[in-house]
Formats: structure tokens, sequence, C-alpha cells
């Protein structure tokens, strides 16, 4: 499915207004259905919808491994996806009592309360980076990020190793691109212990917790992080990077992960 659109437009410049043409990018309602109940509708990119669901459905804490997974439909004209699990589940009442509107792009639901985070594993993991192997994947990131180029109106998202991007995504919501990510590794069962996240988007706490939930040590994006996102990412030992850009960048919690020439 073709996910930008030319529209008309009128450019302003000095020399006044002229008729001129404009690349966006396309807008869908998508709405989840569980178990032939109406769980959410995201407002998202139009590609790779399924990993959105299953990625949406483990950050909700909906899903625990992708063995639940019975069946998955989607219709990509009616923006639709229908997923059925092997266990019935109440998905309405869980998702409905935990309710709230997240600083991402537009209404949604979130699972994050102090109760997740509270009950949340810590990141014990020993994985550490070089900070020139961190930016030489930022350098890759931004290369990659071709519909941004194009429309500026995306988020982009990536997994990598310590060389490479593994997973990459792009979404008009920057919650959305990282579940895409996470789909579809769990859905092609592609292990993100001892993994980087990169994200271009604001590092808020409800973004931690959904890396936090796939077990992920690294979280580096080239905007800023929010206190709480801090605070969160070193109660669960999470190293949290922001504004890395260029040659350098800022290491807010766990930054013993991120090793110098001067260490």
């Amino acid at each position: 499915m073709d996910i930008t659109e030319m529209v008309r437009i009128q450019r302003v410049t000095r020399e006044g207004k002229q008729d001129a043409e404009d690349l966006v990018t396309k807008e869908l309602p998508l709405t989840i259905i569980l178990n032939n109940q109406e769980l959410v509708t995201l407002l998202c990119s139009p590609i790779d919808l399924n990993y959105l669901a299953i990625g949406f459905l483990f950050s909700e804490g909906l899903l625990r491994n992708k063995d639940e997974v019975k069946k998955i439909t989607v219709d990509d004209e009616r923006g639709m996806v229908h997923l059925e699990t092997e266990e019935y589940k109440e998905p309405v009442k869980e998702i409905t009592c935990k309710r709230m509107i997240t600083s991402g792009c537009g209404r949604r639901t979130a699972s994050f309360n102090t109760a997740d985070a509270r009950g949340q594993t810590r990141i014990g993991s020993q994985f550490s980076i070089s900070a020139a192997q961190v930016l030489a994947l930022v350098k890759q990131f931004q290369r990659r990020s071709q519909i941004y180029r194009t429309t500026g109106g995306v988020h982009s998202a990536a997994l990598c190793d310590k060389k490479s991007i593994l997973v990459f995504n792009e979404d008009i919501g920057r919650h959305n691109a990282i579940d895409k990510v996470l789909g579809k590794c769990i859905l092609e069962n592609m292990p993100t212990d001892d993994r980087i996240i990169i994200t271009s988007g604001r590092i808020s706490s409800d973004i931690v917790l959904k890396v936090a939930k796939r077990n992920i040590p690294v979280l580096v994006s080239k905007s800023a992080p929010t206190n709480l996102g801090v605070g969160l990412a070193d109660d669960l030992e999470i190293t949290l990077v922001g504004f890395a850009r260029g040659e350098r960048m800022n290491i807010y919690t766990i930054d013993w992960r991120i090793v110098t020439n001067g260490e």
C-alpha cells in the first residue's frame, strides 16, 4: 500500500504565492479487534499493520508470547486487524481501567502506571557498546529514514546490534513505530536481549517501559527524554541516551554501557 499522497498547495516565497504540489504521509485509523471485541483505534501509517497490532498487544500486556496468537487477519481497506487467541481474554476491562492520553500523536491507550513500573524486572544485562558504534548506528538510522526525508511527517524506530540495523520501521506515531519493530521481532522470533533501540522521538516513561518489557538494555534517541523517562530508565537499569546527533550524545542513565576512549 502506498503510504504517501501528493496534494495541491500554495507555496509562498518572497516573490508571492504560486501553485505547487507537496508529498504528505497518509494517516489511517486502525481498529484492533481482539476475540471479536473492539479494543482500540490507533492513528497510524498504513503499513505493517500486523506488526503494529502484535507489538501494541504485547506492550499492553494482553499477550505474553507468540504461541497465544491463533489467527491474525488484516483488512487494509477497512483499517482493521482481527486477532484470535488460544485462550479467551477480556481486553476491554483491562484496557479501559488504565485509559489515558499519552504524550504521543493523537489519542490512544497506554499501559503505563506506577504498578506496571514496579512489576517490571530490572535489566541486568552486562551488554556494552562504544560511543563510536552508537553514533555510527545513528548515522545508518538517519539514512534509512526515506519517508521522513520525503515528507517530514513520520517517526522512525530501529532494533540494532552493535554493527547494524536489524529491523527498521516508520509511522506517524513514535509509539507505533516502536510497536511495529517489536511486533516483527515477536512474530518472526527475533531475539531482543542485548540489543539497542533507536528512535527519532521523545523518550517518555511509557516508551521506556515498552522497551523494558522486551529486555532491551540500551535506548537511544535523536531527541530528548522527559524527567519521568530518565527516572524510570534509571530504576529499570536501562541505558538512556538522548540528543545522539553528529559526534555528540547525552547519557542520562547507566553510563557504563557506553564505552569511550577516555574510560
